[in-house]
């Protein structure tokens, strides 16, 4: 009876806390965009509207408050046994659709699908110059997350970490380093990604120290110390803003010079020399036999009837 009510209180926190705000926000990025720059590999940052994403925001100071890592559609993945896994995973997700593993409280590590973030603010994160074969390495790491429960306890050991410690009492302060936070198979949305970039050795705040001789070394940083926010300031992910309004809304080729009539060349002569005709001054279709007749005559219009043929 006991854990049946525990349960029960859980689940009702954690649904009060992951609920989004039915709130109307002037739309900042375009949808649209995203879906056609987005790559397999991308880490999509999110701007969330529910009181956790309140929590996160205020302890990491930043508004972005949830990462996915974007892995395409189906057919983009190489490897069959990993596609196997995530198409089992999917759900209620068509198979079609452009697909995003994520962890959420609550939930677990997922696969969903891109467009169920169609009315938030997003922000992609590229890792510079990363190979494909590494990026489907990355994918491959995160697939093997699917199914892991979300660490709350990491969470609240982050936020307390972050906190001075001359503010806190020593019995409160984060225990990130004294243990493992959590079971083998818990992460949250900023830790499961960085792991998975870790797996092929790609940078995304590592610590950076020069030896006496001169010599610099790269450290990985603890997954668990990982934020949202890390992938916007990792001076490794290039950033990509797709604003709901651009500064330019229609492509450079639609502003080329274009005759609005249109030009044609007539003859081998015309592209050599870059003279054209107007279209508006060429004969009609039902005017060329007169045309041809009046300019060539009738031993010339039997010449070119024998060249057709």
């Amino acid at each position: 009876m006991g854990v049946g009510v525990k349960a029960w209180l859980t689940s009702r926190l954690v649904g009060g806390l992951t609920a989004e705000r039915d709130t109307v926000a002037t739309p900042l990025c375009d949808f649209e965009r995203v879906r056609y720059d987005i790559r397999p590999g991308d880490v999509l940052l999110v701007e969330g509207r529910s009181r956790i994403s309140d929590v996160i925001r205020l302890v990491t100071q930043t508004p972005w408050t949830h990462a996915a890592l974007y892995i395409g559609r189906l057919h983009d993945i190489d490897d069959r046994a990993v596609r196997d896994h995530i198409a089992a995973g999917c759900g209620d997700t068509e198979l079609e659709d452009q697909l995003l593993i994520e962890a959420l409280l609550g939930v677990g590590t997922i696969v969903s699908a891109l467009g169920k973030y169609r009315d938030a603010n997003l922000r992609i994160c590229r890792p510079t110059g990363l190979a494909r074969h590494d990026a489907q390495t990355v994918i491959g790491y995160a697939a093997r997350h699917l199914g892991c429960d979300y660490d709350t306890r990491q969470l609240l050991d982050l936020a307390r970490f972050l906190f001075p410690y001359g503010i806190l009492p020593r019995r409160w302060r984060s225990s990130l380093f004294n243990h493992n936070a959590g079971a083998p198979t818990r992460t949250v949305c900023s830790s499961m990604i960085a792991s998975a970039f870790s797996a092929v050795r790609f940078p995304v705040l590592p610590v950076i120290r020069r030896d006496s001789d001169g010599t610099i070394r790269l450290h990985r940083r603890n997954h668990l110390l990982f934020t949202p926010r890390d992938f916007d300031y990792s001076p490794y992910f290039e950033i990509i803003k797709c604003p709901y309004m651009g500064f330019e809304e229609r492509p450079i080729y639609s502003h080329l010079p274009w005759d609005e009539q249109g030009r044609i060349c007539d003859g081998e002569e015309d592209w050599l020399n870059g003279t054209a005709h107007p279209v508006s001054k060429l004969p009609a279709k039902h005017e060329w036999s007169s045309a041809l007749v009046s300019e060539l005559g009738p031993a010339g219009m039997e010449t070119a009837g024998d060249e057709k043929n």
